[in-house]
């Protein structure tokens, strides 16, 4: 198996920050696929020419389609510290995504409950007290227009599957290259979300820790009043 080249934006003894391209899963693949988690694996076993198993624990995840930064745990003592602080609620996260329509207000909060369609492996927007409905919640800005549409910066507060892509396409707001939630548009690959940011608590040292993932080269090429 080929191995995709890595975007490393940070690296210590406990922790591994990889830049996620668009369409590569981060895990859960049959072992014939290439994943996220595999080739970090790949790329700690080559660098450090370490004999068997690598150990390394998924903290933070994002769709196959999006892109961005993945955070993972390179001992398990930090795998739990990092985790504890994603499920507290204490890690900031921030995406970029472009939606294809103007956007009204130009900053908000979106509520909703939402609920997995096992079937069609995709979410809906439930009435509250639904059972297996749950809380959703995030909040955005308009950063810019571009080129027939909007740039908006998401800031989740809460952590549902598939949650920036249903709320805002809910409004009417899809995410550019997202078919699955109602986008008529193209996006050259993957779908026009990308994780931004994340801010948390060095889980070893105990330091802030703030990671930026630079937007891969088919949001400029597409979208070139973008930085």
């Amino acid at each position: 198996m080929s191995h995709v080249p890595l975007h490393i934006l940070l690296e210590d003894n406990h922790l591994l920050a990889v830049l996620k391209p668009a369409m590569l899963p981060t895990m859960g693949v049959a072992a014939d696929r290439p994943s996220l988690l595999s080739e970090a694996k790949a790329y700690l076993k080559r660098k450090y020419n370490k004999p068997g198993n690598v150990y390394l624990g998924i903290v933070s995840r994002l769709d196959a389609p999006v892109s961005g930064v993945v955070l993972m745990a390179r001992t398990s003592k930090a795998a739990a510290r990092l985790s504890r602080q994603f499920r507290e609620h204490d890690v900031e996260k921030r995406y970029w995504a472009v939606v294809d329509d103007p956007v009204n207000p130009p900053a908000g909060r979106c509520v909703d409950w939402l609920i997995k369609d096992e079937r069609h492996r995709r979410m809906h927007v439930a009435r509250e007290g639904k059972p297996g409905a749950q809380r959703a919640e995030l909040a955005y800005r308009t950063l810019q227009s571009v080129r027939g549409g909007t740039l908006l910066e998401v800031r989740l507060l809460t952590g549902r599957k598939h949650q920036i892509r249903v709320q805002l396409a809910q409004r009417g707001w899809p995410i550019r290259g997202d078919r699955k939630y109602g986008s008529t548009r193209p996006f050259p690959h993957g779908i026009a979300l990308h994780g931004r940011y994340l801010r948390l608590e060095h889980p070893v040292r105990h330091t802030p820790l703030e990671i930026t993932a630079p937007l891969p080269q088919s949001w400029s090429s597409s979208l070139p009043t973008i930085d």
